[in-house]
């Protein structure tokens, strides 16, 4: 004889318009992000591309004509100021790269106890006004200045005169003096990322290394830096997007000689009043620098950037 069964205690399977609902939160978490960008990135962005194409004044107002021709003249009236904004943007990023990969390795491997103080003193400078931060290099890089004197005794500045990059005894006012401010105030952009990504490598690889007999520098450049690489190509990234863009360290730093296209944007909206030539400059710079970026990321042989 069967014994009898008991109720089935398998669970119920759930209702479908639970199924249906719990599918949709992920978009409903998504939705205040992508309003976010709708509101604060997409609509400016449309707005800025219409006006690169009007013509008119301020006083007669602007009008869509279609101009396009805008963007071919700001281009042959400003390329030196375009040419200038890479070449101090790649200066201080090369800079960043060369100041901050020792100072990220030290914090990863070496600093020990001490690891939490020094990133504390990396990102310090985030504590005071950008502005204020420039301000300070103008004292620090006087004519008269314990630092410019220095230089000069220890001829550098013949070097960087000799470069172009200095005028003399003089460093207020030079591409040196811009190059500077980019630089230490966009270092903690490239130790960031470097950190983290050092901060990542399972250390037992560097023991590795060293069993198969490998040098110091052999270790470094066939582990440690390969491995890094995702941290090299954010830290870069990050440091020469908003360095070339930058006009707070050309205007405050540097002369009208070294001007870059970030100080002539900002004086054709502020000053000129001439909108759909600042427009189209700023189209023209986010066009460069994207092209320069996916160049970039494809022959560096990785897309990751954290």
């Amino acid at each position: 004889m069967t014994a009898p069964t008991g109720p089935s205690t398998a669970p119920a399977a759930p209702a479908p318009a639970r199924r249906g609902r719990g599918r949709l939160v992920p978009y409903w978490l998504l939705l205040p992000g992508v309003l976010w960008l709708l509101v604060f990135f997409l609509l400016p962005l449309a707005y800025q591309a219409s006006t690169s194409v009007q013509t008119g004044s301020l006083e007669e107002g602007f009008e869509v004509t279609w101009h396009f021709a805008t963007y071919t003249d700001a281009l042959a009236a400003y390329w030196p100021q375009f040419a200038r904004s890479v070449l101090y943007a790649g200066a201080a990023t090369l800079l960043c790269l060369l100041l901050g990969y020792p100072l990220a390795y030290l914090i990863a491997f070496r600093a020990g106890r001490w690891r939490g103080l020094i990133l504390v003193l990396v990102i310090a400078p985030f504590f005071t006004s950008f502005l204020i931060r420039t301000l300070a290099w103008k004292t620090i890089l006087a004519d008269s200045g314990p630092l410019v004197e220095l230089l000069g005794t220890l001829h550098v500045l013949d070097v960087t005169a000799w470069l172009g990059m200095t005028d003399g005894d003089r460093v207020l006012a030079t591409p040196l003096a811009v190059v500077c401010g980019l630089t230490y105030n966009f270092l903690p952009f490239m130790v960031l990322p470097l950190y983290t990504s050092l901060e990542r490598i399972d250390g037992r690889l560097h023991e590795a290394a060293g069993d198969l007999y490998a040098s110091p520098s052999t270790a470094f450049r066939k582990v440690t830096f390969p491995l890094s690489l995702p941290g090299v190509v954010a830290g870069t990234l990050l440091t020469f997007i908003p360095a070339s863009g930058d006009y707070v360290n050309a205007d405050l730093l540097g002369s009208t000689d070294t001007r870059m296209i970030g100080s002539v944007i900002q004086t054709q909206f502020l000053r000129v009043l001439d909108y759909p030539t600042a427009a189209a400059l700023s189209f023209l710079l986010m066009a460069a620098i994207l092209l320069m970026v996916t160049f970039y990321i494809r022959k560096s042989g990785t897309e990751e950037l954290v």
